[in-house]
This record gives C-alpha cells, sequence and structure tokens, in this order.
C-alpha cells in the first residue's frame, strides 16, 4: 500500500492534479476564518440553535453541507448548496420539459447549455437563501447597532452587501469546483462537500476525547472506555456496510447475437448489464431528511400563534428520535427512492440499445419484454437499497437518544454525510487507480498495467 501510495506522486501528470485539487480545497477551507462584516459573531455562536427540532434541524441539515460556518456567517456561509439544489432541480426538468431533454441529447453543446441555466438559478437561490438568512439574523438583533435599519432589520446598503458577499462566495465555490474538474483530480462538487463534512470530525473528536472517562461512571452522558469502543465498532461496520451497498450491484447476463460477415463469424460473446443496488445514490436521504425539517418548523410557527396542547404534540412529534419522526422518515426515503429511480432509470430506452446492437438477455425476447423484466428487477433491488438507507439514516438518531452522546458525534455512524463521504472517496479513489494502472503502475487494489514494458 506504501508502494502505491509513493507511485502516485512518481507521476507528474498526476502529482500536479492532486497537488492543484489539495491547494483548492486549501482555499475553500481559508473562507472558513472571513466573517461576513458587520455580524456579531459571538453572540451568533452563542444564540443560532444547533438541533432541537424546528430552526435547529433546519439550520443543522445546512451546515452538513457548508462545513458549519453557518454559524459564523462566514463569506462561504451559504455554501455550496444553492449550485447542488439548482443541479438537482435541472436534472428532475429535463425528464419532463420536452425542450430541456432535446438539448441534453444534442451532446456536449446542449449539456453546456443547461449548465448555463443551472449557474443562472444558482444565483436566484442564492440570493433567495441570502435574504432569508440575513431575514433571521436581522430579526435575531446579531447585527451591529451601526447597520441596523428598516430594511429586515438592517441598514439598504449593508443588505445589499452581505447578499452580494454571500452570494458571490457561492459562486467561487461554484468556480472552484469547475477548476478541479478541469485541472484536478475527482468531482469538484463533490470534494468541497466532503471537505466540508470531514472537517467536522476534529470538533466530534475534542467532545469524546474531553469528555473521555477510563473509569465507570454512573452519568450516562459521560464518554466511558466502554461506549467510545463501542462508537469506534460501529463505525468501522457502518463504513463497511456502505461501501459494500455503494459498490453493489445486480448483473443481468446479456448475450451478444453472432453476425456472419463472409466466411467470419463476428459477435457471440458473453458479458452483463450492471443495475446498481443503490441506484439513487445520497438523493433519497437528503429529500427526505429536507422534507421532515418543515413540518416541525411549521407546527413550532402554529403552536406560538394558537399555543395548545395539540400543536405541541405535532411539534414535538417531528422532533428528530421521536418515532413519528423516524417512521416518517422510512417512508420518505422509500418514496423518493422509488421515485428517483423512476426518474433516472429508463428501462425502455436500454432495451432498445440493447436491440440496435445487436444484444439481447437469454430467455427474453428483445423490446417491451426486456424493458418489463429491468423494471421488475429493478424495482426489487431498489426495495433492498432503499431498507439499506433507512437503516444508516436512523442509526445515528437511535445511538445519540440510547447512549446520550450529542448528534454531531454519532451522525458519523450514518446519515448523509457518512454516505457522501464514502461515495466521494470511492470514486477518487477509483480515478486514481485509473491513472495508475495506465502508466503501468500496481494499483491500490493490486491490479496492474495490462501492457508491460510500455513507456510511461
Amino acid at each position: 500500500m506504501l508502494a502505491t501510495f509513493l507511485n502516485i506522486f512518481k507521476i507528474p501528470e498526476l502529482r500536479n492534479k492532486i497537488l492543484f485539487t489539495l491547494g483548492m480545497l486549501a482555499t475553500y477551507r481559508i473562507g472558513f476564518v472571513v466573517p461576513v462584516p458587520g455580524i456579531d459573531q459571538k453572540a451568533m455562536g452563542a444564540g443560532v440553535p444547533q438541533g432541537g427540532g424546528g430552526w435547529g434541524d433546519l439550520i443543522s441539515t445546512f451546515e452538513l453541507f457548508t462545513g458549519g460556518n453557518l454559524s459564523q456567517s462566514t463569506i462561504f456561509g451559504l455554501g455550496i448548496m444553492p449550485y447542488i439544489s439548482a443541479s438537482i432541480i435541472f436534472q428532475l426538468l429535463v425528464t419532463v420539459i420536452p425542450s430541456l431533454e432535446k438539448l441534453q441529447q444534442e451532446g456536449e453543446s446542449g449539456r453546456k447549455k443547461i449548465q448555463e441555466y443551472t449557474r443562472y438559478a444558482t444565483v436566484g437561490l442564492c440570493i433567495i437563501n441570502a435574504v432569508v438568512w440575513m431575514r433571521y439574523l436581522g430579526d435575531q438583533a446579531y447585527i451591529f447597532p451601526q447597520f441596523t435599519g428598516p430594511w429586515m432589520g438592517m441598514s439598504f446598503t449593508y443588505m445589499v452587501m452581505s447578499i452580494a458577499i454571500l452570494t458571490t462566495g457561492t459562486l467561487f465555490l461554484m468556480w472552484l469546483g469547475e477548476q478541479i474538474d478541469e485541472y484536478g483530480i475527482g468531482n469538484g462538487v463533490s470534494l468541497i462537500i466532503m471537505a466540508g463534512i470531514v472537517a467536522r470530525i476534529p470538533d466530534a473528536a475534542i467532545y469524546v476525547i474531553r469528555n473521555l472517562s477510563m473509569k465507570g461512571t454512573a452519568d450516562r452522558t459521560a464518554m466511558d472506555l466502554p461506549k467510545v469502543l463501542f462508537l469506534a465498532i460501529m463505525f468501522v461496520a457502518v463504513v463497511a456496510g456502505a461501501i459494500l451497498i455503494t459498490q453493489g450491484q445486480r448483473r443481468i447476463p446479456i448475450q451478444q447475437a453472432k453476425q456472419t460477415r463472409g466466411r467470419r463469424v463476428y459477435g457471440g460473446q458473453r458479458h452483463y448489464l450492471p443495475l446498481r443496488v443503490n441506484h439513487g445514490g445520497v438523493m433519497p436521504i437528503i429529500f427526505a431528511s429536507s422534507m421532515l425539517i418543515f413540518p416541525g418548523v411549521i407546527f413550532g410557527f402554529l403552536h406560538n400563534l394558537w399555543p395548545n396542547a395539540f400543536f405541541d404534540f405535532l411539534r414535538e412529534s417531528f422532533l428528530r428520535g421521536d418515532y413519528v419522526y423516524t417512521l416518517s422518515e422510512v417512508a420518505a426515503i422509500y418514496f423518493f427512492a422509488y421515485f428517483w429511480t423512476t426518474v433516472q432509470f429508463r428501462p425502455k430506452e436500454m432495451a432498445n440499445n440493447l436491440r440496435d446492437y445487436g444484444s439481447f438477455i437469454p430467455g427474453l425476447r428483445p423490446g417491451k419484454r426486456t424493458a418489463d423484466y429491468l423494471e421488475k428487477v429493478m424495482g426489487r433491488i431498489t426495495y433492498v437499497g432503499a431498507a439499506f438507507l433507512a437503516i444508516i439514516a436512523i442509526i445515528p438518531s437511535l445511538v445519540a437518544q440510547s447512549l446520550q452522546i450529542p448528534y454531531m458525534v454519532s451522525a458519523f455512524l450514518g446519515g448523509t454525510g457518512l454516505l457522501i463521504v464514502v461515495s466521494v472517496t470511492l470514486d477518487l479513489v477509483q480515478r486514481i487507480e485509473a491513472n495508475l494502472i495506465m502508466r503501468n503502475y500496481k494499483g491500490f487494489l493490486g491490479a496492474e498495467g495490462p501492457i508491460k514494458g510500455s513507456r510511461n
């Protein structure tokens, strides 16, 4: 493994790509210490809710993708989330708007046009998010008195300036991601998200170390040695399961038809069509967790307007860890898993492509029967993938509640953040592996380049 790691730096092109990527990520992290002017950071850090339902869950979920800098209101406070939201919106719109679908089918030029529309939508979402966030800060009196005014609790000039700073910060992160895509290695946006998630690890580790007790204690909140060992074993097991299900495939056997040209026979090879078990990736969890934030916010708002036991019961039911919240999250994950698979997976198109290339599934006629079979198989494996996502999603809440530990510690035992880190890391390792094998170096998995003695 060490020799393989050293081989990375023997290849000038790969070494430069990795160093460039690390430099861009370092630039991303530098922005975390540059605050937005005019905001009382100390008062804000002590007053911004973290968890506990309602706005607390909303802020905690948003901070997952911003690296925790929203509570300090830095220039990168909005993170890359508006760009991700815009990309998801256009992925869905492509399937329902014929003009966008036609653009996508035009090839590289069409995709560039859709990317341009995505950037415009990102600017709009940034402005909306910045307005909502600054309105919240103005209502909570986190803005210094010299910048206050009638516009959402602040002066018009300061409002425009702060919104422009937050919007520009997100656009700069979008540019960083595109630079990594072009000159670095890996998916730029995904690496930025992963960097924000990984940056939260030191806080969790510091909490565990500070509260570690080597002796037995009656305090359930104390981090004694058995509890820490359990968390470590649980972490390894969950990561291994996440890797297994992320890489898991259902391989459909494919037979290529034989073709006779003159005296030669071509084709006849057997191969397979891989169907991912977790076809939706992390998207079902993101959609489900985002959707379940709003009932707590809405019922909390209604309880404040009309205080009564019914609204209070509904508000408490949608707190993270409650059985109503847990069951609703599982149901939402299943719904969005099938929804995302329906949007992204196109069995008719796959069946037509197999027929056009002269391939078929043994025992099935090309065309409709093949499409129906693929849809049936995909429906079954989606059920398994959704079950895994549901288990991963509820593990942090169950562990935090049963062991009496903060959610920022248990969050690394599952949920959206863990799946993102695992998926991005696997993609990065595979890209480095491909670069090593292409130049006849031994890869991480023990594979070697197919051509021996060739020039590097």
